[in-house]
């Protein structure tokens, strides 16, 4: 069940009974879709553990792997930070002041007796505060207590799809990929703006660990606290191992479609070695899809070309939703020119690269 969360008069508004009735369900321990300016989350009150359950059930996902709890802005006191961090660095402190809201996730240590579902049974949790203002919205509404019900300090939303495939960037997809949910509350806040899964720094260790890419770089990361960021291959040299995150698992993000990345002339190489042939395939539509940056060239009616932003930002955006399109086109093989080795095609590239595991 879609439910806007605008209402659309001679401007644009957050509906207040839409997210009224979002936080009701919340604390009702149900799911609901939500949006955020990374990907739509399928979010529960992180501090039921019935509730977070039914997550792991919806998604398939481990028990064991954790969940990303979204909280309100850090303002000192009691906030959800502060409810679920046993301790806050001040490199982390740092980083929520330069990103948040925004799509950042740190790994802190977990208070003991709070978010232990979410966590996956980790003695650390990972926060992030969205900077969608519907997500915001919501937020905003558990934190005021109302009559019999406790505050609500922070909701866990891994990405509402099932667990290790694409991730939705709208509401149709949440409402696509549990279809077999038709009760769900998907609250439709538009296209997410980032359109990949946040960047995630472990602040657990005394360093900024960086776990999983995203649209905040490692060099921003390392600019906004004045530290140099440590891989998890160094922390393994050092013989400690990072927690348990959020999408940082080999295979991740996939299609049903199997992706393969190649440079550009390894492309065009293949398109030239198939010629017609693909077409004499018994299967109608399309057999292969190909999503490059560089101009690419074929004479195969069966090939489904696709142009790549070359603006990484760009790039991310749509991301997933391409992945979706052509897997609606029931390709078997989808082809990607590998992102450029750079800072700012960091996070495209990883999520590419799990898909293609």
């Amino acid at each position: 069940m879609i439910v806007s969360a605008y209402v659309f008069s001679d401007g644009v508004e957050l509906a207040p009974d839409a997210i009224a009735a979002t936080a009701q369900a919340l604390r009702a321990g149900q799911l609901v879709g939500l949006p955020t300016e990374t990907v739509y989350g399928l979010a529960a009150d992180a501090d039921n553990a019935t509730a977070v359950a039914s997550i792991f059930e919806a998604k398939g996902r481990p028990s064991d792997h954790p969940l990303i709890v979204h909280v309100a802005a850090f303002d000192g006191g009691m906030s959800g930070v502060a409810h679920y961090a046993g301790r806050v660095p001040a490199f982390a402190q740092q980083l929520m002041s330069a990103f948040w809201p925004g799509p950042l996730t740190l790994i802190l240590p977990r208070r003991d007796g709070v978010g232990a579902a979410a966590a996956g049974g980790q003695n650390s949790i990972g926060l992030r505060c969205p900077a969608h203002p519907v997500a915001q919205a919501v937020l905003a509404a558990l934190r005021q207590p109302t009559a019999g019900e406790p505050v609500v300090w922070g909701v866990a939303a891994p990405s509402a799809n099932r667990f290790g495939r694409v991730s939705p960037t709208t509401a149709q997809h949440v409402h696509s990929e549990f279809a077999d949910r038709p009760d769900l509350l998907v609250l439709d806040g538009g296209p997410c703006e980032v359109g990949i899964e946040s960047t995630i720094i472990d602040c657990t260790r005394g360093a900024p660990v960086l776990l999983r890419p995203g649209a905040i770089t490692s060099e921003q990361v390392a600019a906004a606290c004045g530290r140099s960021l440590v891989t998890p291959e160094e922390l393994d040299a050092q013989g400690q191992a990072a927690p348990r995150a959020s999408g940082t698992l080999e295979s991740h993000y996939a299609p049903n479609a199997r992706v393969r990345l190649m440079d550009a002339k390894a492309l065009q190489q293949a398109l030239d070695m198939l010629g017609t042939d693909v077409d004499k395939s018994p299967q109608p539509g399309k057999s292969i899809a190909v999503y490059s940056r560089a101009p690419l060239k074929t004479s195969a009616r069966q090939i489904e070309l696709r142009r790549m932003p070359t603006d990484p930002a760009v790039a991310a955006h749509e991301l997933f939703s391409v992945l979706r399109e052509l897997d609606a086109l029931r390709v078997k093989l989808i082809w990607v020119e590998t992102p450029p080795d750079t800072p700012a095609w960091d996070g495209v590239r990883d999520r590419l690269q799990r898909a293609a595991a």
